[in-house]
């Protein structure tokens, strides 16, 4: 007998009621093409569970994973999902028109494809009037297609497989890695195929304040620390790249002034400035993990601030 859905959505979240509330209405809005398919939303640790956002959603489970980390909350989505699709979306999320749809077709099409990664772009509170971090993240953040062509990984909050390849790989790592791209590389390297699906797009917010963006880099900053901390060639290595970083800006220029992804001299210079910003954040904090840092303050509680 055939599974009663053709896709398994699943949706980790923590204390974010109201972007949770839209990236299910999005969800529900895709029933319109006439593809069944569950949403299994997994707490991880909210201080109150989402109840009142979830109750008249169709098609819904909401489940409990009380250890920290979006990996172990996809973890426990995936093993209750009744699909042989899987898709993972994050809760600030709006998935785009045919979302569902372009991945079913493309999972049916490609039946050599293990995974799958869609686009994905910047929620702006006003397109008309981009905030620095919003014209900054539309150039640089969410590179979806390098991901999936370059890195062989594709990114959590908008990503397809199979349910067969899921259980093949293994679960998803816990909060101290970064497991998006740990898990896809380990998929990958296993032989599983990967393909970017532009046609199946999510919209996500900005970070709201620079400590938001700065904390999102300390996190990538500390992973990265933790795999050449005691070795003596990398981190020399790993000094001079700070220092490259603090001054790369300067080269980035032309590609700000020249992209399609922002419009408008005030918008260019907004990006640049918020560019130069974050860079000069992110090699302080790589001198300091070196001299006298902790990587792991960064990792632990980088998913827990404000619950």
């Amino acid at each position: 007998m055939p599974p009663p859905f053709q896709l398994s959505v699943i949706v980790p979240h923590l204390n974010e009621p109201n972007d949770l509330r839209h990236c299910l209405l999005s969800l529900d809005a895709q029933r319109a093409d006439g593809i069944p398919f569950e949403i299994i939303v997994v707490d991880n640790g909210s201080t109150e569970m989402p109840l009142a956002v979830c109750h008249d959603i169709p098609d819904l489970r909401l489940e409990l994973e009380i250890v920290p980390g979006p990996g172990p909350a996809r973890n426990h989505g995936a093993s209750l999902a009744r699909a042989d699709l899987l898709a993972f979306i994050d809760c600030d999320c709006i998935a785009q028109p045919g979302w569902v749809k372009e991945i079913v077709k493309a999972m049916l099409r490609r039946p050599d494809i293990g995974l799958l990664g869609g686009d994905i772009g910047v929620l702006m509170a006003d397109p008309h009037c981009p905030s620095a971090i919003e014209s900054y993240e539309n150039i640089y953040a969410y590179r979806a297609r390098t991901y999936v062509e370059q890195y062989g990984f594709a990114a959590t909050g908008n990503m397809a497989v199979r349910k067969r390849v899921f259980q093949s790989v293994g679960p998803f790592g816990g909060i101290s890695t970064m497991e998006d791209t740990e898990w896809g590389q380990r998929a990958t390297a296993m032989g599983h195929r990967i393909l970017f699906l532009p046609a199946a797009k999510v919209l996500t917010p900005s970070c709201k304040s620079f400590a938001d963006l700065a904390r999102r880099w300390d996190r990538h900053v500390a992973h990265a620390f933790r795999k050449i901390s005691g070795h003596p060639g990398a981190t020399l290595r790993w000094l001079v790249n700070a220092a490259v970083i603090a001054g790369s800006p300067l080269a980035e220029t032309l590609r700000i002034f020249t992209t399609d992804r922002v419009s408008g001299i005030r918008n260019r210079i907004l990006a640049l400035a918020c560019l130069t910003r974050i860079r000069a954040h992110r090699a302080r904090r790589m001198f300091g993990l070196v001299f006298h840092g902790d990587a792991g303050r960064f990792i632990e509680n980088w998913n827990r601030e404000g619950s």
